[in-house]
């Protein structure tokens, strides 16, 4: 048995992969296909990807649908470094929204939680 986080987009897939290239110096594409015609040329059919350790699958879904993602379900990462963390909240959070500045909370050194230009919610860490 074997449980996977998959995220599904309404065209904007391609460009989520871009962005979690840029984010994640680990960053591994592990499959990626394309639609090759017809009104989703070029989107992503499916894509599996791992960064940090987790492997995520995801696509652009066929229909539009009145839905998306929300905060209430985020990848929960743990940074090794400051530097690592405020970089990260940079390339993600650019475009999107901050749910909670970066600062001590008490439960950690230092954390933010971001919601990325696609609507993807990241929570970012520090021991």
């Amino acid at each position: 048995m074997h449980a996977t986080p998959f995220l599904m987009f309404q065209g904007q897939a391609r460009d989520a992969l871009a962005l979690y290239r840029e984010a994640f110096g680990d960053y591994e594409e592990l499959l990626r296909q394309e639609h090759a015609e017809g009104p989703q040329a070029g989107q992503i059919a499916m894509a599996r990807i791992r960064i940090a350790g987790l492997e995520i699958m995801l696509y652009d879904s066929p229909p539009i649908h009145d839905f998306t993602f929300t905060p209430s379900t985020s990848t929960f990462i743990t940074c090794d470094d400051e530097a690592q963390l405020r970089r990260l909240a940079d390339v993600l959070g650019e475009g999107g929204a901050v749910l909670m500045p970066i600062d001590n909370y008490g439960f950690s050194i230092l954390f933010t939680w971001i919601v990325d230009r696609f609507g993807v919610s990241w929570q970012l860490n520090l021991l």
